[in-house]
């Protein structure tokens, strides 16, 4: 495939973006210049992998279609299909096809309809975090030096974010990554989602617990510590502190993840860091350590996991323990208070009372 012809673009957009809807691409073509890519033979296409930010659907497709002196006619191309990721290169189940998509010279064209009459939307749903594959299939080669044709950005390629569907023999067809086949930028190929309104809150919680309960000075003891994310969305920035108190010695911890989550760094000393909580996981840290020879009175140690935005946590008191411990030694039969009773203040216990015979 050729891929000629430098040019200055001017952004035109046929269609609109809506309160909710956001435009998802690789490229990062503003007003400024583009690279025609015209070696483009009938049936082979140009793919780009895209990530929605949001759950919510596909509502439009974007396609920059520009010939070198900017007058082409316009041209019908085969189709515009939206694939399910599949193992880059190659897309995996189809979910919509544009058919006979009709491609104007200079501008950003978007497609909303199925139809020419504007009566049967695009909408294909997709969650938040999904990679999709939007793709052109070209129904003729382009003139190789005049254009029209597909455009990529000037500053790079994004490794495996585009894709073509090229011929390699009599009607023999492959998928390859874009850079493997001389690409250098990133198609100016692009998606619209309409994100639906979800709710931000993700309730984080910590629980600890020591074994054993109750410290001997100069003895081992360990913490377990489990940090979870009961949604409804993902706090994919939390920040977990927990500065062990000074009499709890040569701390070292190990962190178990599960549901997706990812443990800070770190495996020794304090434990600070930022994690990523999607909803239903946790994290479980075991801590082992000694008391210092000589501690007495109350042993503190707190952990606090901070949800940062996107996410707010709706309940804060949870975001935090605190587990005070005791030496082992200690007489606690009075430590909340309870005071012996003198014996003249006993309640005298109620008898029933016969008459003597």
């Amino acid at each position: 495939m050729r891929m000629m012809a430098w040019l200055g673009l001017a952004l035109v957009f046929a269609g609109h973006v809506g309160a909710n809807e956001v435009t998802i691409k690789n490229d990062s073509l503003g007003v400024g210049a583009g690279k025609l890519v015209p070696g483009f033979v009938a049936d082979e296409k140009a793919a780009s992998w895209l990530t929605s930010p949001c759950t919510g659907n596909i509502v439009a497709a974007q396609v920059f279609w520009r010939s070198v002196s900017g007058g082409a006619a316009q041209a019908h191309e085969d189709s515009l299909e939206i694939y399910r990721a599949g193992t880059f290169p190659a897309p995996g189940t189809l979910a919509l096809t544009v058919g006979g998509p009709l491609l104007t010279d200079g501008v950003i064209n978007e497609y909303r309809y199925l139809d020419e009459n504007n009566t049967v939307p695009i909408s294909v749903p997709v969650t938040q975090g999904e990679t999709f594959v939007l793709a052109l299939t070209f129904a003729q080669a382009p003139d190789p030096a005049e254009g029209p044709s597909v455009v990529e950005d000037i500053d790079g390629i994004t490794p495996n974010r585009n894709a073509i569907y090229a011929q390699i023999g009599p009607g023999v067809f492959a998928w390859y990554a874009a850079e493997k086949l001389g690409l250098s930028g990133d198609w100016v190929l692009r998606a619209v989602v309409n994100c639906q309104a979800i709710s931000t809150d993700a309730d984080v919680s910590v629980a600890m617990s020591a074994t054993p309960s109750a410290y001997t000075a100069g003895n081992a003891l360990q913490y377990s510590i489990t940090v979870a994310n009961a949604g409804p969305t993902a706090a994919s920035s939390t920040t977990l502190v927990d500065t062990f108190p000074s009499a709890y010695q040569s701390p070292t911890w190990t962190c178990i993840s599960s549901g997706g989550a990812t443990c800070p760094a770190g495996a020794s000393g304090n434990i600070i860091g930022s994690v990523n909580l999607p909803v239903g996981s946790q994290l479980a840290f075991t801590v082992d350590g000694t008391i210092g020879p000589g501690t007495t009175g109350t042993v503190t140690n707190s952990m606090t996991a901070v949800v940062n935005l996107p996410a707010t946590d709706p309940n804060s008191a949870n975001n935090s323990v605190t587990l005070d411990l005791h030496p082992a030694n200690e007489d606690i039969i009075f430590a909340n208070g309870f005071d012996a009773v003198p014996v003249d203040r006993l309640p005298i216990p109620a008898v029933a009372l016969g008459r003597r015979r």
